[in-house]
């Protein structure tokens, strides 16, 4: 199954969604909290726009959202935001770009106190730098194993070091244990009813099955993905899905079915066009 950029786009949700999810804390009703709420809304709407495949459109409302960050001098916001925009930069092929952000993200995390978010942005920097090539797929895998350690308080932030750790081993051809880890992210994703997460857990699954030559399981756990993105009609995913659904059938010697696929992939990213 090719790569393509459902992997970007839905990982830069799911960094998008763990932003959102680690900002609700106890408040001081003398605090005053305007820019803040600002800065967090941006964030929703940048996942909302994200997963869709609109990462120009969320560029800009992170960049708003960072802005407002940096006013209220909040470093674990301004943390979580340069993360959600280096993904999203990174979505968008402007590496070096994103790996400032990522910088950014761990120089701010540093001044928090918090280990968590701290190991979190090493786990999305190994990522990126598995992604790019430019470190291998073992060292990544020894920093998210090291790193995980201390994430232990958020779940999502825990699902989302196994979908790093998934990634790192099927790069390294292991694939048993790669879908063992994805695996373990859908359970967290299913339980709290993440479906575009669960979606992209399965999606995973189903390229470790397709390398490992596992291809009726492969176009199994495909058609599952599918069926979760037709629930939260995430078009992005749903046309990703379809086109890798064609590599499998292709990989199966079935022509005619991968055609069909791939034209059912077209379509969506022909209205999807259209609507933008």
């Amino acid at each position: 199954m090719k790569k393509n950029n459902k992997v970007l786009a839905v990982l830069v949700t799911c960094i998008l969604i763990l932003s959102v999810s680690c900002s609700s804390s106890p408040r001081n009703p003398l605090d005053v909290y305007t820019l803040r709420d600002q800065a967090e809304s941006a964030l929703v709407s940048g996942n909302t726009e994200s997963a869709k495949g609109n990462f120009e459109l969320a560029l800009m409302l992170l960049t708003e959202a960072k802005r407002y960050a940096v006013m209220a001098d909040d470093f674990s916001l301004i943390t979580r935001v340069c993360l959600s925009r280096g993904n999203v930069l990174f979505s968008l092929d402007l590496s070096e770009q994103a790996f400032e952000e990522w910088d950014q993200a761990i120089s701010n995390a540093a001044r928090t106190g918090s280990g968590e978010l701290l190991s979190m942005c090493r786990i999305y920097y190994a990522r990126g730098n598995l992604i790019s090539g430019k470190e291998s797929a073992q060292v990544v895998l020894d920093t998210v194993v090291r790193e995980s350690a201390n994430v232990r308080a958020d779940r999502l932030y825990i699902a989302f070091s196994w979908q790093v750790r998934g990634l790192a081993l099927r790069a390294m051809g292991n694939y048993s244990e790669a879908e063992t880890a994805f695996q373990r992210s859908l359970e967290i994703h299913n339980r709290d009813g993440y479906l575009e997460n669960a979606s992209y857990d399965w999606y995973s699954i189903a390229s470790v099955r397709s390398l490992s030559g596992d291809l009726t399981g492969a176009l199994s756990a495909l058609e599952t993905s599918m069926a979760l993105d037709r629930r939260v009609e995430n078009s992005w995913g749903l046309a990703a899905s379809w086109r890798a659904m064609g590599d499998v059938l292709t990989k199966a010697g079935r022509q005619a079915d991968a055609q069909e696929a791939y034209d059912r992939a077209g379509d969506i990213y022909a209205a999807m066009a259209i609507g933008n």
